[in-house]
């Protein structure tokens, strides 16, 4: 399952290099849900100063934090990709990301030039020399399993984001705004599809078929699918620069692709071997339709670029399929590590993962979600909803942050208080 030779204590990183971006990545959640809450529908203006805080909030917060803590747990276990200083190595990259995220989410909401440039100054020293790095290992790498094959491009995805993000801030902060609308587009094309998409998929080859026992995926899917995706999302941005290319096509092809994708997940996860009732399946089957449902509206977008129902539909639809698989990942991934570690350890007590995280837990979680979807499909028709969805976001991801923090002071208070054998 893992890097062909199961997983070990030597190729993970310490548990606390994950924990501090799961944990950072739930309080953004909670800050978002404590956004909308007071913001309303003003939140969900993408192209309002406060609907840009938003969509940053859960990209950059969110999504960013989640990501990275999933980079440094699978790279190595995955593709045997490690760091020397795993520990020093993720606080240089946490901590200019934080506060370049924070000073930028100010920045946007006050359009402050100064702060666009500390934030953008923060962010390049944060995120691209460690996604400069994963990346070059990856490449270096002689074999490759359809999961680090799919996160080297996530990772290129990646990359590609932040640095239009970075000319976008420039052009913000005063420089010349030719191209300004082609590099939001792709800005947006890359940083949703290109990243995000493409690292959950990507991710998801080694998990699903890992955790809930089923069939691997199609080759045509596992092998080409990922770098198609990268191909096209490229070419975007290269055609948005020329206004008399038409890129309805390629947004129709890119959107059909994560439509087979979810598709095939979906059909994975219903025919899997291990049929018992667990919430994180159902977090992965509410992701995975949302997707579908995106894709399929990003399909007739693709030639409507003008109905707005249909835009504010992808939205909602976006974030959903996002947080939903965040929410199914870490509800597997927290309480397996803290029973790994201590068990790799040689602690006789170490808890099993049931223990860590209850299911009954995860289910409630799993229902407040679900609250948090519909009302934000109510809110669509009555705007004032949108006050009382913040307020579900916020006790969604409150949940999720006691559940890793819940995680975290079990795994202490094993290693101080606990026994072991003796090597």
């Amino acid at each position: 399952m893992f890097h062909n030779k199961g997983l070990s204590l030597e190729q993970a990183p310490p548990i606390s290099v994950v924990f501090r971006f799961f944990l950072v990545g739930a309080i953004f959640g909670v800050i978002e849900g404590i956004w909308i809450l007071f913001q309303g529908k003003d939140a969900i203006n993408a192209y309002s100063n406060t609907g840009l805080v938003t969509t940053h909030l859960f990209t950059l917060g969110i999504m960013l934090s989640f990501m990275l803590g999933a980079l440094f747990q699978m790279l190595p276990v995955v593709a045997g990709v490690s760091f020397k200083e795993p520990v020093k190595r993720a606080i240089q990259t946490q901590y200019p990301t934080l506060f370049g995220t924070v000073t930028l989410l100010f920045g946007l909401y006050y359009d402050s030039a100064l702060a666009y440039s500390i934030a953008g100054i923060l962010l390049l020293i944060g995120i691209m020399p460690v996604a400069f790095e994963m990346l070059n290992r990856l490449i270096a790498l002689p074999n490759h399993s359809a999961s680090s094959r799919g996160m080297g491009f996530a990772i290129y995805g990646l990359i590609f984001t932040i640095s239009l993000g970075l000319v976008l801030i420039a052009i913000r902060s005063g420089w010349s705004a030719d191209y300004y609308p082609a590099i939001r587009d792709s800005h947006i094309a890359f940083g949703s599809i290109g990243w995000i998409t493409l690292l959950i998929i990507s991710v998801s080859f080694q998990v699903i078929e890992m955790f809930y026992v089923t069939k691997s995926f199609p080759k045509y899917i596992s092998r080409y699918l990922p770098a198609s995706i990268a191909f096209i999302t490229t070419l975007l941005f290269v055609i948005s620069l020329n206004s008399d290319i038409t890129s309805n096509i390629f947004y129709f092809v890119l959107y059909l692709l994560t439509a087979i994708y979810s598709l095939v997940a979906i059909y994975r996860l219903i025919k899997r071997k291990r049929s018992v009732n667990d919430a994180t399946v159902e977090f992965w089957l509410i992701g995975l339709s949302s997707l579908t449902l995106f894709s399929i509206l990003g399909i007739i977008y693709s030639f409507d670029f003008n109905s707005l129902s249909i835009l504010m539909a992808m939205k909602i639809l976006f974030p959903v399929f996002a947080t939903s698989i965040i929410f199914a990942m870490s509800y597997k991934i927290v309480p397996f590590l803290t029973w790994f570690h201590l068990n790799a350890q040689g602690y006789f007590k170490a808890p099993m993962m049931h223990e860590v995280i209850n299911p009954k837990y995860a289910k409630i979680h799993l229902y407040i979600h679900l609250l948090s979807i519909f009302l934000a499909v109510i809110s669509v028709s009555i705007p004032y909803f949108w006050h009382l969805t913040g307020a579900v976001i916020v006790i969604s991801f409150g949940l999720l942050l006691v559940a890793i923090y819940r995680a975290w002071h079990i795994y202490i208070a094993t290693e101080q208080s606990g026994e072991k054998f003796e090597f």
